[in-house]
């Protein structure tokens, strides 16, 4: 259908050109033929009006030239307010059709391929597309014919685009059908906008951002009516919270110079150093280490059971949390320049943050701005007995069994995403009988069905016995008979019996208990903010867990930057939070990372993608570590290099991760990829491979044989090509001469 009407509108232009007509619609050719169309109009002007009118709309909507010169001729045949009538409507329907062609034609094509890029321009047309679109109407020096095509592209709806183009062209439409009353004194078109016209059409278009800014500051003053603003204040920024985005918040505050105070209620390093990513990947090192004792004889060792106590392990990894501490302590961000506070914060007022400390002191400070960056907790389902069992979660269970001499001996997870899989995976490893238990068919639902099929092969082959599709709904404890989960699957119950219970369900932001219903911030799960990480308070911010909408650390100190430069220079210039490339990596064994799209996310999106994967068991490096499995899986857009996401399953693969990161921030494809040197004997190669995967898919394959005829021909050969070797090209093809990076298939 797309097809069919591309050839129609092309016939129409081909046919408007080939019988000349464009000369028709200029203004000599209008003075010249305007007595014959007074006649007709005043023989037939019904059938003149209706044909006039039918005309404009078809020379608006297929964006040919000569609109102008067809406003004027409306003002010289029907005069001034008729002409006005005919035309506005004409325009807007012409418009709206050009509009709704672009939509139809190109939209889909421009949005698969540069939606990533434009999604900022979206977000903005979905908001203020009226206000844009108002203001291009009512300048008439911007060609209107692009502003049907390209608002085409965008989201904005087709009848506000109507109603707004009814509107906005109206200034200028009247301009030229009043001077198309006067057509025998005009000499040009260019005489219509005089300088003056022209200003007063820009001060006009200025109109809608002036209104907008003006609305903005009332509803700035409508959210700050009933409270009082200090006439100076203690600090530039107070942060609340002293985890990833904190820490990163108050530390940009410091650089530049702005006197700002964090507050921490409990540990520096909040949750990532003290509960999450430090402790589990210490856990998870030692854990491994001791899969690899067991399985020495994968590397010509001799298997030996590991030796160990726990409880040193457990020691080790508290020694790490010690050896990182230093960094994000009280007295090295007092040395760059902060005020560290240790007691809770709460907001009094949208400048005002009231110090409770420990030993009952309290204190009041005041400040421009101030950043929410206050993390999460784990999330604790409601599932009755569930109090009763003395469970575990991310957060207790390093201080709960550090004080054991053994691992658990039958330790339940609750949830199956990266935290449940990692610390499940760990404890087995670590000598536990681990039953991990899952609510959806599959681990790691985020993650695509391949992954997720070889997450679950690992965690088996290390023996966690893995249920999934099982919904948890109570807990049951007995005493002496001991603890047992009753859980719901396809409609029967079934008891597992443990030990040890495990949460990892999920973590939720902490909004409670620091005034955000003292202020009427809302909240829906988590803070909410704007693009520019602001609250309903302009001068308060919220980065990090709290709001949204990853939970990762790398993607707290993202936001952090901004919230701290828009609270510091957000009068000068203010930036959007950019979430366009944003990695995660699963550490489990393989280690499972993405970044950008999934193919089930593409499929969801609706957004036809190419999949190139190279599996790391060609690899070199990964078969001389005995590690050579998984793989790298690239999506492309269709016939380009252009990178729309990438998941990596395998040794380091969060490392791996970073260059197509780095690649895709930057608008590299896998082309620049393939042409950088990556050295051997390394995993890098596997990006570099996989981008050779795409381009062997992707060889000119008539030039291929055509070069093949000619090398044949340089050989002084002159028969038909044989695809068959000789014995010596086969010789030469399976040579083992060549280092293993030049070998011919490792390059494209």
């Amino acid at each position: 259908m797309k097809k069919i009407l591309l050839l129609v509108i092309g016939l129409l232009v081909a046919a408007f050109f080939a019988f000349d007509l464009q000369q028709l619609l200029t203004l000599e050719g209008l003075k010249n033929g305007l007595s014959q169309f007074e006649q007709w109009r005043d023989s037939e002007p019904l059938l003149v009006g209706g044909g006039f009118f039918a005309l404009y709309v078809a020379v608006t909507a297929l964006s040919l030239p000569g609109a102008a010169v067809m406003t004027l001729a409306a003002g010289a045949l029907f005069g001034l307010w008729w002409g006005l009538l005919i035309v506005s409507f004409a325009s807007s329907l012409g418009a709206l059709l050009a509009f709704l062609v672009s939509r139809y034609l190109l939209r889909d094509t421009v949005q698969a391929r540069f939606g990533s890029r434009l999604q900022a321009i979206n977000d903005g047309v979905a908001r203020d597309g009226a206000f844009y679109l108002f203001t291009l109407r009512l300048v008439p020096v911007f060609p209107f014919f692009l502003i049907n095509l390209l608002m085409g592209l965008t989201p904005i709806r087709a009848v506000t685009y109507y109603w707004v183009s009814q509107l906005g062209m109206l200034a200028g439409t009247l301009v030229f059908v009043n001077a198309g009353t006067q057509l025998a004194q005009l000499e040009s078109l260019s005489g219509i906008l005089s300088p003056a016209l022209l200003i007063s059409f820009a001060l006009l278009g200025l109109f809608p951002l002036l209104a907008k800014g003006v609305l903005g500051m009332v509803q700035k003053r409508r959210v700050y009516a009933k409270w009082q603003k200090p006439e100076q204040f203690d600090r530039n920024l107070i942060v609340i919270g002293g985890g990833a985005g904190g820490l990163v918040s108050a530390y940009i505050a410091a650089a530049v110079k702005a006197k700002v105070t964090l507050v921490e209620a409990h540990k520096m390093g909040g949750d990532c150093l003290n509960y999450g990513c430090v402790p589990s990947k210490a856990l998870i090192r030692s854990a491994k280490l001791a899969h690899q004792m067991r399985h020495a004889e994968h590397y010509g060792l001799e298997n030996t059971q590991p030796n160990f106590s726990f409880q040193r392990v457990m020691a080790r990894v508290h020694e790490v949390i010690a050896a990182i501490e230093p960094h994000d302590s009280v007295e090295r961000y007092t040395n760059l320049g902060v005020e560290v506070l240790e007691g809770y914060a709460s907001l009094i007022d949208p400048w005002t943050v009231e110090i409770k400390y420990p030993d009952g002191r309290s204190q009041r400070l005041t400040s421009r701005s101030i950043v929410i960056a206050t993390g999460a907790r784990p999330l604790v389902p409601d599932l009755p007995g569930l109090e009763q069992s003395g469970y575990l979660t991310s957060d207790t269970l390093w201080q709960t069994l550090a004080e054991r001499d053994q691992a658990p001996k039958r330790l339940l997870v609750l949830g199956g995403g990266p935290i449940g899989c990692e610390l499940a995976q760990s404890f087995a490893r670590l000598g536990s009988e681990v039953t991990l238990v899952e609510g959806a068919d599959r681990l790691l639902v985020r993650e695509d069905n391949d992954v997720s099929e070889l997450a679950q092969q690992s965690l088996a082959d290390d023996g966690v016995k893995i249920l999934t599709a099982h919904m948890a709904r109570r807990v049951e404890s007995e005493g002496d008979k001991g603890k047992r989960l009753i859980l719901d699957h396809n409609g029967s119950e079934v008891a597992v019996e443990f030990d040890d219970l495990l949460v990892a369900v999920g973590r939720q932001p902490r909004l409670e208990g620091f005034g955000l219903d003292r202020l009427g911030i809302p909240t829906h799960r988590t803070v909410t903010t704007n693009a520019y990480l602001e609250t309903l308070y302009p001068n308060i911010f919220a980065v990090g867990d709290v709001a949204g909408p990853f939970q990762f650390t790398h993607t707290a100190a993202h936001q952090a930057w901004y919230a701290a430069v828009n609270a510091l220079f957000g009068d000068f210039k203010k930036f959007k939070a950019d979430y366009r490339v944003i990695p995660w990596t699963t550490f489990i064994d393989p280690e499972v990372a993405r970044v950008g799209l999934s193919e089930q996310d593409a499929l969801d999106k609706g957004i036809k993608v190419e999949v190139t994967r190279y599996g790391l068991d060609d690899l070199d490096r990964a078969i001389a570590d005995g590690s050579a499995h998984g793989f790298v899986k690239v999506l492309t857009a269709p016939g380009s290099d252009r990178i729309l996401g990438v998941t990596i399953v395998g040794q380091h693969a969060g490392d791996l991760l970073a260059e197509f990161v780095l690649a895709m921030k930057h608008g590299l494809g896998l082309n620049k990829i393939l042409g950088t040197i990556h050295a051997y004997p390394t995993w890098a190669e596997a990006n570099k491979y996989a981008a050779g995967e795409w381009k062997r898919a992707h060889a000119p394959q008539l030039i291929l044989r055509w070069l093949g005829r000619y090398h044949d021909w340089r050989r002084g050969k002159r028969g038909k090509t044989s695809d068959t070797p000789t014995k010596g090209e086969k010789h030469a093809e399976n040579s083992d001469d060549l280092p293993a990076a030049d070998q011919p298939e490792r390059i494209s």
